[in-house]
This record gives C-alpha cells, structure tokens and sequence, in this order.
C-alpha cells in the first residue's frame, strides 16, 4: 500500500497535475492533500472519482482546506481537531480506510514568529499532540501525514542561518515535532535515511517560488508521514516524488510517500 501526502497550493490551480499523479503508474492508493485553498463544492470530486478515487473534503474558501483521496471508500472519523473553541480553520481531517486509520494534518505556518500567528500555531500542535496520543490508544495502524510546516532538524534545512527567525525552525516548533516521535510515532522518511546522511536534499519537499529556490535545490523538508507502532512495523520504503515541482505552473511542494506491507 502506498500513501502519500501532498500541499498542492490550490487544487483548482493544480487539478490537472494532481490527476496526472493519480493516472501515473505508480500512483498512491491513499492521497492527503493539503491547502485546496476551495470549498467543498469547489473540489473537482467528480474528476477524482473517474480517476479511480473516493474523496473526503473539508474545504475552506480561498485557504487551508484538507482531504483524503483513497481507492478504497474512506470513513470519516473527525473533522477538525477537538477543543478548537470555534476554531473553523480547515486543517485537520481523519478516517477509517479498512483497519487502518489515516489523518490529513495542515499544521499553522506561524510566521511572523512573536506573533498571535505563532501562538496559534503551538497551540494547534498542542491539539494535534492530544489526538494523536487518543489514536495510538486504539492499538490500530494508522498514519497522520501532511504539510507539517516545521523542519524537524538542521537536516532538513537547506540553509540553517537563512531561516534562523522563520518559524518553521524555531525550538517550540521543532518542540512540538518531538512530542509526536516521543509518543511513539514514527518519521517514515527518516527511518529509511538515517542522520547524518550524505544527501539531505533528497528528503526536501518544498521549494520557495521565489530567489530560484528550486532550480538551486534550496528546499526544506516539511511535508511527512508519521506512522503509529502497527504501521511502522509493515513500513518497507519511503521517498518523496520530485517531479510534480518541475512541472509548469506547479505548487510549491512535491510529493512524499510511503509503502507499507500488507498485513500478515
């Protein structure tokens, strides 16, 4: 089984690219998207059907907007993390597909950092941390991947000192990283590709459209699945899908995915 997750910076301005990756032979069997910047009515559900896909959407007018693209027919289980206090931002979307249970996650950017932004952003981690610790309690396989913005390590970083003041690298962000890994969740890209290793470009997944970011390879590495004990132990390869940002017009981040074993 493959799934993958993917930002795809508008899916109206990205939707033939995103069924060319699923019309591609090897096309994930599980789909997180993240920012459609669309609601619901706006998802090109229909197209995606054709392609051999049912679609869960929670969408949002011109941002956010998170859904889960599967072969077989998803269950949703949540919509929105709990305790929001009217939070209506549309970054969290979680479902049953068979044993397995999977979370689309489009975690806060939080720039500038001193900011209420910022705030928002560790609180929402806060909440995600809290679900995620009620899912490994079922003792099921599950993943929750999506566009994390945090760079977990220096690692994932083309230029540390470049993005010292971002808040995709701040210690409470990368705080809030751990807190996931020590529950028990598990990187799947970097349980394949060990620190240190000799090419830290090949996990990047994002790209900045601006100073030439891609064409330089000055990428970071924020798009990630994280795979609870059960799934960790089927986990057989990972890797992130590059070609989707040398496409014309393409969003800003690429594809990463993962395999996992069927069950024995």
């Amino acid at each position: 089984m493959r799934i993958a997750t993917w930002n795809v910076n508008s899916v109206r301005a990205r939707r033939q690219h995103l069924l060319d990756v699923l019309a591609s032979p090897d096309a994930p069997d599980i789909v997180l998207l993240q920012e459609l910047k669309t609601e619901d009515a706006g998802f090109p559900s229909m197209e995606v059907q054709a392609a051999g896909y049912h679609a869960l959407v929670s969408g949002q007018k011109s941002y956010n907007g998170v859904a889960i693209l599967s072969r077989a027919k998803p269950v949703e289980r949540l919509r929105g993390l709990p305790d929001g206090d009217g939070d209506s931002q549309a970054r969290y979307l979680e479902a049953e597909i068979g044993e397995l249970i999977v979370a689309c996650v489009y975690c806060p950017n939080g720039n500038p950092i001193g900011t209420e932004k910022f705030a928002y952003k560790l609180a929402w981690m806060e909440r995600l941390a809290t679900r995620a610790e009620a899912i490994l309690t079922t003792d099921r396989p599950a993943v929750i991947g999506g566009d994390w913005n945090i760079c977990p390590t220096e690692a994932d970083v083309w230029d540390e000192r470049a993005m010292a003041a971002d808040a995709l690298c701040q210690p409470e962000s990368r705080a809030a990283w751990r807190r996931m890994l020590w529950q028990g969740w598990t990187d799947a890209w970097r349980t394949l590709n060990p620190l240190p290793v000799p090419t830290p470009s090949l996990g990047y997944t994002y790209w900045d459209y601006q100073a030439g970011a891609w064409p330089r390879d000055n990428g970071l590495r924020i798009d990630a699945l994280l795979l609870s004990p059960p799934a960790a132990e089927r986990l057989t390869a990972a890797g992130v899908n590059r070609i989707p940002r040398g496409w014309d017009s393409p969003s800003d981040h690429t594809p990463a995915w993962c395999e996992l074993a069927e069950a024995a």
